[in-house]
């Protein structure tokens, strides 16, 4: 490396020329660059005194900062409540309406069933989604203690029609305020091993009533003479292949064997909570979530008896009617 500090520009170097060519200079920085570096500090020195950013030594309080002109101090949680107070102003008219108003009347005001619909989707995710999903389409149960007897989801797909209590808006209502937790009977020790063996291809075929068994055995007192069940006791259609746990032939025998909630240990466990209780949802974010859940596309929908208008006809014309190809 050449000793020479002197470059053919006459700006002197550090010292590191290669060559006599190749330097290293001790040019200043461009003008712009060192005031946009000085009003950098600046404006660290400004931001610190404006805003909370230094630790104090005493008892692990800050420095609070002097806060905008005519604002005063800032904090974040300021913020929150300020934008928070927005929110709650927005959606206070709603809310104080919403107390007065059933499910049902919910879902035929307009503006009403749109704001559940927006504002639900936040309670659903919180309450709901760890167990049916965050869409409602049911989670899987994972994990070795659910290898063997508890197949199937953790909980039901609520975007289908198939409810084991019913689908109207009410009902779903009723399941969330006061939980359900259905029971079927362990038939292990009441079944030998071969009428076991049959119900469970008959039900599996979606045709329990195929064989005597299924009245003989009482099945029918719960899940009906036709096999597709009842919603006052929550029992399961058995004859539209949906499956609440494992619908193959060896699921469905595990299922009659040991039954569900029958407080055997190998028994399927299906609980739904009740959220009245310790207070975990008001009546208001029940209301909503009956709404929202009726609104995923599988509730019931309510039955509106349309009006018949008495008109006299004479015999001819009631007979011509009568005839008359229907309208397709």
């Amino acid at each position: 490396m050449s000793e020479n500090h002197n470059s053919a520009g006459g700006v002197p170097t550090t010292g590191h020329v290669w060559d006599d060519d190749l330097a290293d200079f001790t040019n200043q920085p461009p003008k712009w660059w060192m005031l946009g570096l000085t009003a950098s500090a600046i404006w660290v020195v400004v931001y610190f005194i404006m805003y909370p950013a230094i630790p104090l030594a005493t008892n692990g309080t800050f420095f609070k900062g002097v806060g905008l002109p005519g604002s005063g101090q800032w904090t974040a949680i300021k913020e929150l409540e300020t934008d928070t107070a927005v929110l709650d102003a927005v959606r206070k008219p709603y809310e104080d309406k919403l107390k007065g108003m059933e499910p049902a009347a919910i879902l035929a005001d307009a503006d009403m069933s749109e704001y559940v619909s927006r504002s639900g989707k936040v309670l659903f995710s919180d309450n709901c989604g760890g167990c049916h999903g965050q869409n409602g389409v049911g989670s899987m149960q994972t994990g070795a203690k659910f290898a063997q007897r508890e197949q199937g989801l953790m909980a039901p797909i609520l975007l289908d029609d198939d409810w084991l209590y019913g689908g109207e808006v009410e009902t779903i209502y009723e399941t969330i305020a006061e939980g359900r937790q259905g029971m079927m009977v362990a038939h292990k020790d009441i079944l030998s091993a071969a009428e076991i063996d049959t119900l469970a291809n008959a039900v599996a075929a979606g045709t329990p009533t195929a064989t005597p068994l299924f009245a003989e055995k009482g099945c029918t007192a719960c899940h009906g003479e036709d096999g597709k069940g009842m919603h006052a006791m929550g029992s399961a259609n058995l004859t539209d292949k949906v499956w609440r746990f494992d619908g193959s032939i060896e699921g469905i025998k595990q299922t009659i064997k040991y039954g569900v909630n029958s407080g055997d240990p190998e028994t399927r466990v299906a609980i739904m909570p009740n959220f009245t209780e310790a207070g975990k949802l008001s009546t208001t974010e029940m209301k909503k979530l009956a709404v929202y859940v009726y609104k995923f596309g599988g509730g019931t929908a309510p039955v509106v008896e349309a009006p018949v208008a008495a008109v006299a006809v004479d015999a001819a014309s009631a007979t011509e009617a009568a005839s008359a190809p229907a309208a397709q």
